[in-house]
């Protein structure tokens, strides 16, 4: 068994002694997100024992069953896979105290309960997708961007009872451009995120990483960044363009932003503010009506601009440009 013996120093932080074995890791996650960061904990020389993940799902054609990302990338590499349905089952509980993980890592999985989270000596890391406290919850990367933020982050925090809520040990900023939608903020944040909570589990062994409480950052306003629902997705056109060009990047690819267009659902991907069209003036239009030439733009109404739809898809049809959509139009109507 690998004994970790914890110094405490009275001039810095604690460092952790490994003997016999190296540190024991136990890493939680299922979607492709991430994959990128157990590949970079693999990739540093950690000693993954077990990989925790979501079931296998029905999904596709057949609803045959869907293995998540995560499992697939474990079992390429030979690590042992858990896939429990609860995670109180008194029977995954015992597997997982039988891996004796020195150190739990969660990345985009499930909430845990504390018997879970508080298992492991040296505790359990989770990597968010925000510069915490702000944008607490489960959506980060999607209200960063339809709040209109120029910069976001990723966070390494310890796990505790309140969610987004425990210390920080490491946080790395970058930008949000200004044509970047949420997908795009995503591919680029796994990627940092992986290398920073590399980093991070780096300084936890060697004792150059600091707690601190979240208390201790001067925030005036939190924003939150709640679960996103299909009903939440709807464009409210009464809004400004520039609040309705974030909203859509915002939820782009998904779940999309969307409008009903000769009752039904038009999701929008990508849009664009203004393109040199001249319009009516805007003080004429209804909220969300639309313009047209019928070929080459639609441009909709918003509280003081028009808002130009570039990629759009129709319900029951696939994605496509708006000059493929506007060729076809008269085959959806009613």
């Amino acid at each position: 068994m690998i004994k970790v013996e914890v110094k405490k120093n009275e001039t810095g932080p604690a460092t952790f002694n490994l003997t016999l074995k190296p540190l024991r890791i136990v890493f939680m996650g299922t979607p492709d997100f991430a994959v990128t960061s157990l590949e970079a904990l693999m990739k540093a020389g950690f000693n993954i024992v077990g990989v925790i993940t979501s079931p296998d799902k029905p999904g596709g054609r057949g609803l045959q069953l869907q293995q998540s990302a995560v499992k697939k990338y474990a079992l390429a590499n030979d690590l042992l896979v858990l896939q429990p349905e609860k995670l109180k089952d008194p029977v995954f509980i015992e597997q997982l105290q039988q891996l004796n993980a020195d150190l739990q890592i969660v990345v985009a999985f499930r909430m845990l309960p504390e018997i879970i989270w508080d298992m492991p000596r040296m505790g359990t890391l989770n990597l968010h997708g925000s510069l915490l406290p702000q944008y607490r919850g489960a959506a980060p990367i999607n209200w960063a961007v339809i709040n209109g933020e120029n910069e976001t982050g990723v966070t390494i925090f310890k796990l505790k009872h309140d969610i987004d809520t425990g210390n920080i040990l490491l946080q790395k900023r970058f930008p949000i451009l200004p044509n970047e939608n949420a997908g795009q903020v995503h591919d680029k944040m796994k990627v940092i995120g992986a290398e920073v909570l590399v980093e991070a589990v780096k300084g936890l062994l060697n004792g150059s990483l600091v707690e601190k409480p979240q208390s201790e950052f001067d925030i005036a306003a939190l924003k939150a960044a709640p679960k996103i629902f299909k009903e939440d997705c709807q464009i409210d056109f009464t809004k400004s363009v520039i609040q309705i060009y974030n909203f859509i990047r915002g939820l782009s690819p998904y779940p999309g932003a969307f409008c009903i267009v000769e009752g039904k659902v038009l999701k929008i991907f990508k849009a664009e503010m203004g393109n040199g069209i001249i319009l009516p003036d805007i003080a004429q239009m209804q909220a969300g009506q639309i313009i047209t030439d019928g070929k080459s733009y639609l441009a909709l109404a918003c509280a003081d601009d028009f808002i130009f739809a570039n990629e759009v898809q129709l319900e029951g049809k696939k994605r496509m440009s708006v000059t493929d959509f506007l060729r076809g139009w008269k085959k959806f109507e009613k």
